[in-house]
């Protein structure tokens, strides 16, 4: 881990600060701030000791992130879900991974490996801008719960296939067997870490009433899950989800008190606010060092190859329940597509490439553009997107945690 500057990180939060409030009056989202206040950054004569590194954004800027978004959903709706969620994080990922892995080698010579790791990394979402867009418009809670459950189980998945992949780059043993044992014991591994870790915490948690307690608590069921579930080389994303699950739902029944609920919310909420800046922020320092044109052809295939995957796992996945209970409106599709964002997922990913790739440093490249790509022409538009779709409703119908509303919305008749 990188040593820790604290003039530095001041010196972050406070452009951080600056930029959330210029982009709230510009009505702009927050993250293409961020990404134009790095870049800018990094023109500056100032040097920036901390850089964007894998064990940076795995074990301190994700596991809040995905912390924060799983403990606002309520179960019954996504168990609800589910079976749609599960098809597009399955079924979707491996054909958006497989459209891009299949273009990016016959049309950009790229090893066959190389191109897999590629497709299955830039297969990760992040819709960090488009949930920011969701809480500003407000938009149906059910449009929000999709959006936001689909990106954290999408890279989870993404994470697996990852770690799949590495099993052939390292030249361990990738029977049909044993990647199917490998993606059983990872899945489940990563679940039973999120509950080993939750449910004795917040079993504790409600032996007390004082909230600092209680958010301490959180803050170790967030960590600790993703930890434990990483040193059994399982899903990190999975079990802190999990995890998240479980605090959102059951820890807020009754081991978390009422007045603990919105200390805690409000925490995590801040806490976001933090990883998120330093992340965009450190995205856009590090574009400025990335040789992007001297790969502009191959990141341009790439970003049209995995536009392209994002509709083949969008489009064909969700027509697949059109005649069921959870048929999805074209509106909310539409959303979905191009709401798919990549970011601080897929950049720790394509990082942690093994050396043995020999498309390493082109991918990093690459990967890097596309994440531009997505955060400023797709994180731009996606407010002008909801606005012509007419996808904005009132402020009291978009609030994703509301279980009473939630009810109420289950007992209308659907428009």
């Amino acid at each position: 881990m990188q040593e820790f500057d604290f003039t530095m990180m001041g010196g972050l939060l406070f452009v951080a600060s600056l930029v959330a409030i210029a982009t709230h009056r510009l009505k702009l989202p927050y993250s293409v701030g961020l990404v134009v206040a790095g870049v800018a950054i990094a023109m500056l004569p100032v040097a920036v000791p901390l850089t964007l590194t894998p064990d940076l954004i795995f074990f301190v800027l994700l596991p809040p992130l995905v912390f924060e978004a799983a403990i606002q959903i309520p179960w019954k709706p996504f168990r609800r879900e589910l079976p749609l969620l599960i098809a597009l994080v399955t079924f979707g990922v491996l054909l958006a991974a497989a459209v891009v892995t299949v273009g990016m080698h016959w049309l950009s010579g790229w090893s066959w490996l190389g191109a897999a790791f590629f497709g299955v990394l830039i297969a990760a979402t992040d819709p960090v801008a488009v949930i920011a867009a969701f809480k500003t418009m407000h938009v149906e809670r059910r449009l929000h719960l999709l959006v936001e459950s689909e990106s954290l189980l999408n890279d989870g998945v993404a994470a697996v296939g990852f770690a799949i992949l590495m099993m052939f780059a390292t030249g361990a043993g990738a029977s049909a067997g044993e990647v199917g044992l490998h993606l059983v014991t990872n899945i489940s591994g990563a679940i039973l870490s999120g509950a080993a870790v939750a449910v004795p915490l917040i079993l504790i948690a409600g032996r007390t009433s004082d909230r600092l307690v209680e958010v301490t608590i959180t803050m170790l069921i967030a960590y600790g899950s993703f930890i434990l579930a990483e040193h059994f080389h399982c899903s990190g994303v999975l079990a802190t989800l999990t995890a998240g699950l479980i605090v959102g739902n059951y820890g807020f029944l009754g081991s978390i008190s009422d007045s603990g609920r919105p200390a805690v919310l409000n925490h995590w909420e801040y806490v976001a606010f933090l990883a998120n800046s330093v992340v965009f922020l450190l995205i856009g320092v590090r574009e400025t060092q990335m040789h992007i044109l001297a790969v502009v052809e191959a990141a341009a295939l790439a970003t049209g190859l995995s536009l392209l995957g994002r509709a083949v796992a969008v489009y064909p996945v969700m027509a697949a329940f059109a005649k069921t209970r959870l048929a999805v409106p074209w509106k909310y599709k539409h959303v979905l597509f191009w709401g798919g964002l990549r970011g601080a997922l897929a950049l720790a990913l394509a990082l942690a490439l093994p050396a043995s790739i020999p498309e390493r440093s082109t991918i990093i490249t690459v990967a890097f553009a596309v994440v531009a790509f997505s955060i400023f022409v797709q994180g731009l538009t996606m407010p002008w997107l909801i606005e012509k779709l007419g996808l904005r409703v009132k402020e009291e119908k978009s609030h994703l945690g509301d279980l009473k509303a939630w009810r109420r919305d289950e007992k209308e008749p659907e428009a």
